[in-house]
This record gives structure tokens, sequence and C-alpha cells, in this order.
């Protein structure tokens, strides 16, 4: 059974940092890629970010591009994103993806970026 387990949000001012963890299991972590979504308020959920399995390509959206960072580890089965230069326009949910045999989720956790 696919388990993706987000964590790492919180409340941040403008132009602060945050790194968020996704824990995965339940399949070959190694051999997947992993994105990052967002979902704000009243807005459909959109791609931050993906890694390809061994972590060699990465993929951004425009505007997140130089601000954010995604990795992963194979050894601990997770991927992060580590997120710099925070905007308000970044508060949202953030949901850990995976496509296996379907498209998996986790539960999501909330950034605000907020003074």
């Amino acid at each position: 059974q696919v388990q993706l387990v987000e964590s790492g949000g919180g409340l941040v001012q403008p132009g602060g940092s945050l790194r968020l963890s996704c824990a995965a299991s339940g399949f070959l972590f190694s051999t997947y890629a992993m994105s990052w979504y967002r979902q704000a308020p009243g807005k459909e959920r959109e791609l931050v970010a993906s890694i390809s399995s061994g972590g060699g390509r990465t993929n951004y959206a425009d505007s997140v591009s130089g601000r954010f960072t995604i990795s992963r580890d194979n050894a601990k089965n997770t991927v992060f994103l580590q997120m710099n230069s925070l905007e308000a326009e970044d508060t949202a949910t953030y949901f850990c993806n995976v496509r296996t045999f379907g498209s998996h989720w986790g539960q999501g956790t909330q950034v605000i970026v907020s003074s």
C-alpha cells in the first residue's frame, strides 16, 4: 500500500524559508519519479516541481524556479522541497505525489506566508 506523509509546513514571513519532507513507503521508491504539487484556497492544484528516480533530472514551475529546490534521498525513501525567498503567493497546501499503478497523494502540509 502506497503511503506518502508530508511534513515541514508552517507559518513563515515573506522572504523566509521552509523545507518540506515527504516520507514514502509501500513501493520501490528509488525507481519512481516524485513530484510536489500545491493547492491554494479557491485554486486548482498545480505542479510545483518534479524529480527523476535517480535525482539527476528536475523540473520546476516557472513561478518557483530559482527559489525552490527539489531533492531526494533514496536511502531514506524521502523527497524534499527546499523553499527559499517565500512569497505570499506561495501560501498553499503542498502535496507529495507518485504515479505507480495509479496516482497517489499524501495528506498535504500547509504553508502560510504572511507577515
